[in-house]
């Protein structure tokens, strides 16, 4: 079985938000349509506590985008976004929910970051949805959302490390630096991952 999974279309990462993807907002209308398409339909958040280690804000002296080393590798610094509870952790109003079966919240441990819908970025705690997905028999995801060169990438290349096909559709996601993306495409297709 297939299926779709929409990577943190939440406000913060849409026009107006604290770590906005420039055209985020025009995905929308295509994600919503390509819904029907498929019989599971899930979706992850990003879902920070306040004091999370990878906002600016918590760094003393440090610019928004520096890269700092941290025990588990490099971390770039956002702005405080997707903090819980908050308007900019929320959905659109604008995504079609309805068939939504399930949320993956991640980056929930202050201490790590998590860009992949299936694991922190140390890979030592999961988020459930390679359970679910199995335990749902889908051997094959299709991946849309924000942004394609962090979240929409590492979900992309840790599903195909836990064995499914993964394929990532282009219409339906949008990158925060396209140049990156070009480079992370190559390293996906490179791993078996298609993009559509």
């Amino acid at each position: 079985m297939k299926a779709l999974i929409i990577v943190d279309m939440q406000n913060d990462f849409l026009p107006g938000g604290k770590l906005a993807v420039q055209g985020g907002d025009l995905i929308i209308p295509v994600i919503n349509g390509l819904q029907s398409s498929y019989d599971l339909v899930v979706a992850t958040q990003d879902w920070h506590p306040k004091n999370h280690v990878s906002f600016v804000e918590s760094h003393a002296g440090r610019k928004e985008f520096d890269v700092i080393d941290l025990d588990d590798g490099e971390q770039v610094l956002w702005p405080a976004h997707c903090v819980q509870g908050t308007e900019g952790a929320e959905f659109s109003t604008e995504l079609d929910t309805e068939r939504i079966s399930a949320i993956f919240r991640k980056g929930m441990d202050w201490r790590v970051d998590s860009y992949s819908g299936f694991y922190d970025n140390n890979k030592q705690k999961e988020t459930g949805l390679i359970g679910f997905l199995k335990g749902m028999s889908v051997s094959e995801i299709h991946l849309c959302g924000l942004a394609a060169d962090f979240c929409v990438f590492y979900t992309g290349m840790d599903g195909i490390d836990a064995g499914f096909k993964s394929v990532i559709l282009g219409e339906a996601t949008k990158a925060i630096d396209q140049k990156g993306l070009e480079e992370k495409i190559k390293l996906f297709v490179g791993k078996g991952g298609v993009l559509l």
